[in-house]
């Protein structure tokens, strides 16, 4: 088929089997996201969000977005912006990777590195600061905010969640992971909908707060928080399973080694909470699991690989 715009080439990834995760009469898939323009699952939320801001008419086609990123929603939204001619402003800091920063560089003329340490051991509420300061000091320019807005649960649910549910008749368990809060709260809506007996299971990492952790420093981007996002709340949540980074690190080396996955930091982390939480259990008749790889390891070579 041929794809003539760039919002055609967003979404319908690929949903497979995960035979590596050998237990039986449990099915593991993945929807694989870094098939998406830009390389994750934050193309869909760059885009809906811009798309739903222009129609509401709370933003116009010459305003100055901004937006605290460590990684794949800054490029999301400066590949998606670039497309439309829209002016963009990324506040990253000192842990985003430097594929990614390469990146970003080639598709936003405006970046913002904030080098001061929370006192989580990370930079989110620095970057947050400094894009507050940002909008409060220049007209016509917009936060998109991805900690709080609800357009972001919307994007999911109206996208990848209803992809997933056309995809599978039937699923039991949904592995989500959790960063700044948009993926799981519109993916866990959309799947209790259609199943309201499913289970969803939020996946954090050790060092994030928030699911009441100490935090601590994490080198890995793209999943855990140093504070709870507001979004959260409209998350439909069962369970919880919390990794570490090493656990992270050797699932992701284990899918692309036996199931010729490349697959980013999150996604190793949500392989190893379906290992660990169906370790020991049995059922008699088979059960369909799913969760979302938001992203590809090629940007994690450095850290991960």
């Amino acid at each position: 088929m041929l794809i003539n715009t760039y919002n055609e080439r967003i979404g319908n990834t690929q949903l497979v089997r995960i035979n590596s995760f050998q237990n039986k009469n449990i099915n593991v898939y993945a929807k694989l996201e870094g098939s998406n323009p830009s390389g994750s699952i934050k193309d869909r939320s760059a885009a809906y969000v811009i798309e739903k801001l222009l129609k509401e008419k709370i933003i116009k086609p010459d305003t100055t977005i901004v937006e605290s990123s460590s990684g794949n929603f800054g490029i999301a939204l400066a590949s998606y912006l670039k497309n439309k001619n829209m002016n963009f402003v990324c506040v990253i800091d000192p842990k985003t990777t430097e594929c990614n920063y390469k990146i970003l560089s080639k598709l936003c003329k405006n970046i913002i590195v904030a080098d001061k340490m929370d006192e989580c051991g990370g930079y989110l509420l620095e970057r947050i600061k400094i894009v507050k300061e940002y909008v409060a000091t220049h007209e016509n320019s917009y936060w998109i905010n991805q900690y709080t807005n609800v357009y972001m649960k919307d994007a999911y649910y109206h996208t990848v969640a209803e992809e997933i549910v056309h995809e599978l008749n039937k699923i039991d368990y949904a592995f989500i992971a959790v960063s700044s809060g948009g993926t799981i709260s519109g993916i866990s809506t959309r799947l209790k909908d259609e199943n309201p007996n499913i289970k969803i299971i939020a996946v954090d990492v050790e060092g994030s707060i928030i699911f009441g952790q100490k935090p601590k420093k994490r080198n890995i981007p793209g999943i855990g928080s140093s504070q709870v996002p507001d979004i959260l709340k409209y998350a439909k949540i069962d369970e919880v399973v919390i990794v570490n980074e090493k656990e992270s690190i050797e699932c992701c080396n284990k899918l692309i080694e036996e199931d010729l996955i490349l697959a980013g930091g999150s996604s190793g982390s949500l392989y190893a909470a379906i290992k660990k939480y169906f370790a020991g259990k049995e059922f008699d008749k088979p059960i369909n699991v799913v969760t979302v790889f938001p992203d590809k390891g090629d940007r994690y070579m450095g850290i991960i690989y």
